[in-house]
């Protein structure tokens, strides 16, 4: 083997390191969605996007890689120096004990120093307030992707999707002039 013919130094370290990296690949970048809740691009104009880790137990990662999340009436808030997620509804874990997690507790996220305080400085105006968009799974790792959100009145919502009909009906007349 060729770790057993190298004299030890720098240079075997490299040539180990390398051989490791080969025969062990890192899996940057791999995302799997959990959830992603629809309805905070349909109630809020979103601004602001920020990762977020999430502070769960056993079960309630194992109820997530199962995709036993709902975002739909979620919300984070700031309070003291820390954020927390609040109203996320993970189900219990199917093949949990006693051990099992109550399904909305508060959740902590973890985040910089700097981003809780742009977030409290944002949720201090009217009717800012922020809201989850995604939970996923990163490295391993379940991350939530965080979103200041201003509500949309009734005829925002309309205007939204007159937008969003019109850019599909262009989309299908160029799709229909391709064809020809």
């Amino acid at each position: 083997m060729l770790s057993d013919t190298l004299e030890p130094g720098p240079k075997a370290a490299l040539v180990l390191e390398v051989l490791d990296a080969a025969r062990f690949p890192r899996v940057e970048g791999k995302i799997k969605i959990l959830a992603d809740n629809r309805s905070a691009g349909h109630d809020y104009f979103l601004s602001d996007r920020v990762e977020a880790g999430l502070v769960l137990t056993g079960t309630e990662v194992k109820a997530a890689r199962n995709g036993k999340i709902q975002l739909q009436d979620a919300f984070a808030e700031v309070a003291g120096n820390e954020a927390w997620l609040i109203n996320a509804h993970i189900s219990e874990y199917a093949h949990g004990n006693i051990f099992n997690h109550p399904p909305t507790r508060k959740r902590k996220l973890l985040l910089h120093r700097h981003e809780i305080d742009k977030f409290r400085a944002a949720t201090q105006h009217k009717g800012l307030t922020i809201v989850p968009t995604k939970v996923y799974l990163k490295n391993g790792l379940v991350k939530c992707e965080l979103a200041v959100g201003k509500g949309k009145k009734h005829h925002d919502k309309r205007e939204t999707e007159r937008r969003r009909e019109a850019e599909a009906e262009a989309r299908a007349a160029v799709a229909r002039g391709r064809a020809r």
